[in-house]
């Protein structure tokens, strides 16, 4: 494919990739109540340990349209995450002319483990997200009332559960990569240091550095998929050297990955 070509099917990409947000979207608006309550409930568990009541620890509206800008917010993250089957394919889609025929068998493999990796990312991110605000708010005072700003509470909680989606997802691009031969398995184990350190760097960002339980919770799956991508990685690279060799004593020529 030329320049051109590959750009034009990215934009068919793209497009179908966005009707799937914007239908994901419309799915997220009527489960607004259902999402809500679940981003609420960290507030509420915060006011019923404290012994105080839910108005003094509350979330609040700072302009006329926060209400409505949050109800769309909440809709728009939903979508992404709905549809996350549609954009996903459509990514490995566009990748797959890369893969020799042999190779592309195996890109309903990427496909089927990055959706539910995808999917147990966000339920991390959820699981941990009482955890998170809970543990930030030991600090306010006794005597004093807490209530955030809906728009920056929501920003940092749906980021998070999208952050961890797609940090969970990233091993299978690696492996993707690989297969692609744009990435050799060896080069990915040589960075294990800086990935472990990146790992943790993100884990402590989206936890507070009291809450070590959700770090830990966020750190320990993620290097695990990490190193499960190099071994892939490794063995994928075996076997294309193995059939290279084949071929060299075959007198053949030697296939790129």
């Amino acid at each position: 494919m030329t320049l051109i070509q590959h750009l034009v099917e990215l934009r068919r990409r793209l497009f179908f990739a966005t009707i799937g947000i914007v239908v994901g979207a419309i799915a997220g608006w009527f489960l607004y109540d259902w999402i809500w309550a679940g981003l609420y409930e960290p507030i509420k568990r915060i006011a019923e340990a404290r012994g105080v009541d839910e108005a003094d620890i509350t979330l609040t509206y700072t302009t006329i349209t926060g209400a409505f800008e949050q109800h769309l917010q909440i809709a728009i993250v939903a979508g992404i995450v709905i549809s996350s089957p549609v954009w996903l394919y459509q990514i490995f889609a566009f990748l797959v002319p890369g893969l020799t025929t042999r190779e592309r068998r195996y890109t309903f493999g990427f496909f089927f483990s990055a959706i539910p990796l995808f999917f147990a990312g966000c339920a991390a991110g959820w699981f941990v997200l009482p955890h998170i605000v809970e543990v930030m708010t030991v600090f306010i005072p006794e005597q004093t009332a807490g209530f955030f700003d809906a728009r920056p509470y929501l920003d940092f909680v749906l980021k998070l559960v999208l952050a961890t989606g797609i940090a969970f997802v990233l091993p299978v691009f690696l492996v993707l990569l690989n297969f692609l031969g744009l990435l050799q398995g060896r080069s990915i184990l040589t960075g294990w240091r800086y990935a472990v350190l990146a790992i943790t760097i993100f884990a402590a960002i989206a936890t507070p550095a009291a809450d070590v339980l959700s770090m830990l919770l966020l750190m320990l799956p993620m290097i695990v998929l990490y190193f499960a991508a190099v071994g892939v990685a490794l063995i994928h690279d075996r076997i294309v050297a193995k059939r290279q060799a084949e071929l060299f004593d075959d007198g053949g020529i030697p296939a790129t990955s």
